[in-house]
Parts: C-alpha cells; sequence; structure tokens
C-alpha cells in the first residue's frame, strides 16, 4: 500500500480517463458518433467500465472527480446530498448539463441540483465531457464545459440485479433492478431500477435521504427507435451550507451551525432545530424518437417533461411580524412584535420542451440542423407557522411567479478533405425571462422582464495523423445572467467568452496520450466573490475582463495483462484583468487578480492491477492545488493545496445462473485533513469540512 502511495506522490501529475481512442464500444447513437469526430477537447466515458467499481451510493460530481480539470465537492463532507464540481475553475452554473440531449440546468439559477437524481450513474451508459465551449448544446452555454450524461438501454435478455452497500457514517445503498429482455417478436425492452441512499452525513446531523427510480421502454422496428424515460427522486436532507469559520474548522471540524438556537442575549448555543431541511421531489419524462429514413438521413426528437416541487424549513429566531406580512399580536395587555418562527420557502415548477436533430450525410460531408424550444415556470412563495402561537399557521407572506422562454437554432457541418476536417457550427438562441411579485415580501422577488438574443459561432480543423489527430478550433459563446445575479442587479451584464483550442490526440503502441491547450477570454465574466446568500448559493459579480489559459495532458499506459497506468495533469492560469473590488468606503482598483476557486494546478494518477478475470484493485490519487475563496488575492482568504488518495478493489464471484460482486471502496486512505470548498462572511473564511480516511462496502447480484 505504502509503495503505491509514494508511486502516486511522484506520478500524480497524470490521470487519463477514457479517451476518444479507447476501443470500448459505444452506444449506438447518431449524436455519440458526431461528437468523437469534433475538434475540441473532450472525454467519453464509458460508466460501466470506468465508475462502476466505485459506484457505491456517492453522488455522480464525486464519480468523476479524477476527470480532466475536474475538482468536485460535497456539503456534508463525505459525498452525499449536496454535491457540485467546477470545470476548469468555472462552478456547477457555467457547466452546462444535460441528460439525453435535455438541458437539467435550472432554467433560473442555472445550477446543477444533482442531489434530486440521486443514483444516476446506475442508469447511464456514457457521460460525454466537451470542456470549454465545445459545441451548440441545448439549454445554457457552456462556459466551462457541457456535460452530456446518456441513459442506457434495456438489455436484450431478462435478468435481475441489486446493489447493496454499507459503509461510514451510516451510508447505505439499496437498489433493485429489473430487464425483461426483448419480447413481442423482439420489438420491446423494458427495465426498472429503485434505489435507497441514506447517509448522517461526515457533518453533524446532515443527514440526506434519498429515493430514486428509472423506468425505461425502448421500441425498435425496422428503421424506427423509440425511447420511453420516466426517471427523477425525493430528497430530504439536512442543512450544511453554512459551513464554520477557519477557527472552528481548526478544533471541531464536523461542527455545523445550521439549526442553531441561542440564548436571549445570542451568544450560546442552547440547542438545535431538528427539522432545518431541504426537501424536494424532481421527475422527468422523455420521449426519444430516433426515425432513419435511409443510409443518409436520420432525425433524433426528443419531447421532455420535468416537475419539480419541494420546499427547504428553518427555524427563524426573534423574527418581527411584520416581516412575515403579520399584524402584531396583542396578549395579555402586552403588543407581541417577535417571536420565533418556521419558515417554508417553496418552488414549484415546470420545464417542458422539444429537441429535434436532423443528420445528413453526402460524400465527405455530414450535416447536423437542430431546434430547440423550452418553456419554463416556476412559482416561489414562502409560508411560516409560529413556535409559540399556534394560531400563525403556514401563513403565506411572499409569492412571485417566473416565466422564461427559450427558442434555439443551430447548423453544423464536417467536411472531410483527404486527411482534414474542417468543422462548422452556427447557433442563434433567444431568451425571454419575466419574473413578478405576486406578494410582497423581505427580499423575496422582483419584477423583471429581461431578453437576450445570442448568436454563437465555431469553426475547428482536425488534421489525421497516423493513430491520432491534431485539431484547432476557435468558438465565441454568450450566457445570460440567472435569477440571482438580475437580483443582486437588474443591470448584470451578459456574459461573452472567445475561446480557442488546440489538442494533439496520439496513441504509440502500449501508450496513448491527449494533449490540449486552451484559451478562454471572457467579457463580463461572472465571477464568485467568494459570499453566499441566505439559502447557501454562491454570489456572482461581472468581472470586467479576465481569462483561463491553460494545458490539459491525459495519458494511459497499458504496461501489462494485468497493470493500466493513466493520469492526468491541469496546468492553468486564471486572472482577472484590472479587477475593481467594491467596498464599505468605495471602489478600489486591484489591478489583475486571480479568478475565485481557479487551482493552476490539478493532477490525478490511476494505478490499475488486476491479477486475474475476477480480481481488479485501483489507486486514484489526485493533487488540486492551492485556491482562493474570493477575486482579493488575499493570502488569508486562501485554501490549502492538498493531494488525496483512495482506494477501490472489486472481486467477482461467478455462479451458475449468478454474478456476484463484492466491491470496497476507501476514500482518503491517507487521512488528510482538507477543505475544497468555501466563502468568506464579513471578511472571514468559513470552510466545508470534507471527511477523513472512510469507507463503503458493497455486494451486487445479477442473474446471468
Amino acid at each position: 500500500m505504502k509503495g503505491f502511495i509514494f508511486f502516486g506522490l511522484i506520478a500524480g501529475p497524470f490521470y487519463f480517463a477514457q479517451s476518444v481512442q479507447d476501443s470500448v464500444k459505444i452506444q449506438e447513437i447518431e449524436s455519440i458518433n458526431f461528437t468523437k469526430r469534433l475538434p475540441v477537447s473532450k472525454e467519453i466515458i464509458n460508466v460501466d467500465k470506468d465508475l462502476n467499481q466505485k459506484n457505491l451510493g456517492q453522488d455522480l460530481p464525486i464519480l468523476l472527480k479524477n476527470q480532466i480539470s475536474v475538482i468536485s465537492t460535497s456539503d456534508a463532507g463525505n459525498g452525499v446530498g449536496y454535491t457540485g464540481f467546477r470545470i476548469r475553475g468555472v462552478s456547477g452554473n457555467g457547466i452546462n448539463v444535460m441528460m439525453n440531449g435535455v438541458p437539467y440546468n435550472d432554467s433560473e439559477s442555472q445550477g446543477t441540483f444533482f442531489v434530486d437524481v440521486p443514483d444516476l450513474a446506475s442508469s447511464a451508459s456514457q457521460i460525454i465531457i466537451q470542456r470549454g465551449v465545445g459545441t451548440s448544446t441545448n439549454g445554457v452555454s457552456a462556459f466551462g464545459a457541457s456535460v452530456n450524461i446518456i441513459s442506457k438501454n434495456p438489455e436484450e435478455k431478462f435478468y435481475v440485479k441489486s446493489d447493496n452497500s454499507y459503509g461510514s457514517f451510516n451510508t447505505y445503498k439499496y437498489s433493485a433492478e429489473i430487464g425483461t429482455g426483448k419480447f413481442w417478436n423482439n420489438r420491446l425492452s423494458l427495465m426498472g431500477r429503485y434505489t435507497k441512499i441514506h447517509s448522517d452525513g461526515y457533518i453533524d446531523r446532515a443527514f440526506s435521504d434519498l429515493d430514486s427510480y428509472n423506468f425505461s421502454a425502448l421500441f425498435e422496428e425496422n428503421k424506427t427507435k423509440i425511447r420511453l424515460l420516466a426517471f427523477g427522486g425525493k430528497e430530504k436532507t439536512y442543512q450544511a451550507w453554512n459551513a464554520i469559520d477557519k477557527a472552528t474548522w481548526e478544533t471541531n471540524p464536523r461542527f455545523n451551525y445550521s439549526g442553531a438556537i441561542y440564548d436571549a442575549n445570542y451568544e450560546n448555543i442552547v440547542g438545535f432545530y431538528d427539522n432545518e431541511t431541504d426537501n424536494y421531489r424532481q421527475n422527468h419524462y422523455q420521449f426519444l424518437w430516433n426515425q432513419k429514413f435511409n443510409e443518409s438521413w436520420n432525425l433524433e426528437t426528443t419531447a421532455h417533461y420535468t416537475k419539480g416541487k419541494g420546499y427547504y424549513e428553518n427555524y427563524k429566531q426573534d423574527a418581527k411580524f411584520s416581516k412575515y406580512n403579520l399584524p402584531d399580536l396583542f396578549v395579555n395587555n402586552q403588543t407581541i412584535k417577535r417571536t420565533d418562527f418556521i419558515r417554508k420557502k417553496w418552488l414549484d415548477n415546470d420545464f417542458y420542451g422539444g429537441v429535434s436533430t436532423l443528420y445528413g450525410k453526402f460524400n465527405n460531408l455530414d450535416l447536423n440542423f437542430g431546434v430547440v424550444a423550452n418553456q419554463y415556470k416556476g412559482k416561489h412563495f414562502g409560508n411560516v407557522t409560529g413556535v409559540f402561537f399556534p394560531q400563525i399557521f403556514e401563513s403565506e407572506y411572499y409569492r412571485n411567479n417566473s416565466v422564461k422562454n427559450e427558442f434555439a437554432g443551430f447548423a453544423k457541418f464536417i467536411l472531410a478533405k483527404n486527411r482534414f476536417e474542417f468543422f462548422g457550427d452556427l447557433q442563434l438562441r433567444t431568451i425571454h425571462y419575466k419574473t413578478s411579485i405576486v406578494t410582497q415580501g423581505d427580499f423575496e422577488g422582483a419584477d423583471l422582464d429581461q431578453n437576450w438574443l445570442f448568436f454563437n459561432p465555431k469553426a475547428g480543423i482536425n488534421y489525421k495523423i497516423p493513430a491520432g489527430k491534431i485539431f484547432v478550433s476557435a468558438a465565441i459563446a454568450h450566457r445570460e445572467p440567472n435569477r440571482d445575479d438580475l437580483f443582486a442587479n437588474p443591470k448584470t451584464e451578459a456574459e461573452k467568452l472567445y475561446d480557442f483550442e488546440a489538442g494533439l490526440e496520439k496513441t504509440l503502441g502500449i501508450f496513448s496520450f491527449t494533449t490540449n491547450l486552451y484559451y478562454m477570454n471572457y467579457v463580463n465574466q461572472l465571477v464568485l466573490n467568494g459570499k453566499i446568500n441566505d439559502i447557501g448559493e454562491f454570489i456572482r459579480v461581472n468581472s470586467g475582463k479576465s481569462y483561463r489559459a491553460g494545458i490539459e495532458i491525459g495519458a494511459l499506459a497499458k504496461l501489462s495483462e494485468q497493470w493500466n497506468l493513466s493520469g492526468n495533469l491541469t496546468l492553468s492560469k486564471n486572472e482577472n484583468i484590472d479587477f475593481k473590488n467594491e467596498t464599505a468606503t468605495g471602489i478600489e482598483n486591484l489591478g489583475n487578480r486571480n479568478i475565485s476557486f481557479s487551482p493552476e494546478s490539478i493532477a490525478n494518477l490511476l494505478v490499475n492491477y488486476r491479477p486475474s478475470k475476477d480480481f481488479s484493485f485501483g489507486l486514484q490519487n489526485q493533487f488540486v492545488g492551492s485556491q482562493y475563496l474570493d477575486n482579493t488575492q488575499n493570502e488569508n482568504l486562501k485554501l490549502s493545496s492538498y493531494f488525496l488518495a483512495d482506494l477501490n478493489a472489486k472481486y467477482t464471484l461467478t455462479l451458475k445462473k449468478l454474478a456476484i460482486d463484492f466491491k470496497l471502496l476507501v476514500n482518503n486512505v491517507l487521512n488528510k485533513k482538507y477543505v475544497n470548498n468555501g466563502f468568506v462572511y464579513d471578511s472571514t473564511p468559513y470552510y466545508f469540512s470534507q471527511a477523513g480516511t472512510n469507507f463503503l462496502f458493497g455486494v451486487s447480484f445479477v442473474t446471468k
């Protein structure tokens, strides 16, 4: 063990996640085949091959933490519950996430809340990551990367499967899955899965109760393929988004301020509210129709609907009645103006629309035309209940409604000429967002009516070389501000990005590697200022001019039938140019300053050892350089670099009609005390503590 860890320390700058050259069979989807040829930096991850061994209940962002330029975060500290990722330093609301080409980013916040779809990886076949702008996608533009999660098809033969695991912090996962195989003259197949995940969390009281389901039906006949998907989940999580100040982190890293109830002088904590929780249910329905007209033309059309509804509940101590639009009470000849409340903030939303893409081929010319139309309707409202006055029950104190309409069209082509492939991509996107106050609440809602029209062109060239290719590309993208940006400042500008990429993909015998240079030049980039709002969401501000530039390297060495060594390295520079910081005394010009949450180095190493076909062993090592919590480059607001080592092992017992997998995952085997996320409050750094050494052990059964 120590030898492997030492090797990781020496060779840590190299980790490879499946490149486009990997020979793993990819699901026959036209969009994936088109994506593989694009002159952009990308990874196509085979979920069963690359993620299955460590998929024991942690969320998708944690499973992807060793991919190129990725940093994953966890509020509860152990990868279950509220988690997220950053790619090239860009936060989740700057990453375009899709599920089968359907936008997943919340239309208003642009955030990605994977807690609402637990165990997503268990129903996925591939995950496609395009870093930078990439190509035209559905939904908001990619300002750091786009991630498309492709659902797996039902199997051709009947099977029953169960995945179960248990580990640290009372974390467990139970799931059951069944597939019918093909029936009705081999035209129809069905699959269904249900998963239950629970964790007490590393942070005090930061529990998660998660339910997940997935149903898939596939109909195939001649040139027609129709898929019906229904998936989603329900979550209840105790809040851990308040983090802790640096001094508390050093002495009591598991402490959680959420739900704290103080004495009358607000000097000492006398207890905690036991239901300081987030409660949300999200259901997705997708109808995917693939029609092959002939050898040259193919149409993919998707209709989708997502329903989300839920609330977060918290205890508000000694609050004014007037804050919640309530009259003062007159009790025992006294006027009562303040009391304790239990507050619920609700979100009830509907998102629906259609995506249609036509693929054509003429000799050496491939064409791709697409249209997207989506509408989002969101209802925001809040209720309060009196703790000591039962007559105040679920009283509504604010309500505002929002509608967001989006329409986009794009045209792409790839023209092959000798060793060259020329790529072009033109997208026109229009957005209308309107939000209005129905019932006025304290700092809740706004009256806004905004329109944006964006033209996003992209171009690139591939040059084929023996066992590889060289590519260059350039792209322009625009992105509208989100709801919180506009509430903070209705004049918030849309972001604009000029992205330039150049890369090399090459195989040399047992070695494969990718190298990518990028320069991302932003105008009015919305960067995290290190602060959070009252529901734990990071606040962003326009930074004027800024850039991200770097090199990304991925490598794979198949040393023998038993040994694989792979790794990646990202070295980058991320700066705000002539950054102006708003203070209580005015505006100060700080010159060039590092962009928040953007380490200059990220490196990963993966060692895989398979002594037999039934047993495999892996060691993942990750190094993340130091990063700042805000954009002032204040050394007191800096997160230290850290190095992590994770271990996994898998043994398969094959019986006559049953295969049993035994899996072990040990995270942070060096018991490193580290922080990968935080914020600034009143000039003080606050940290999200991460767990020391912890484990998950799993047993899976599948019929043959």
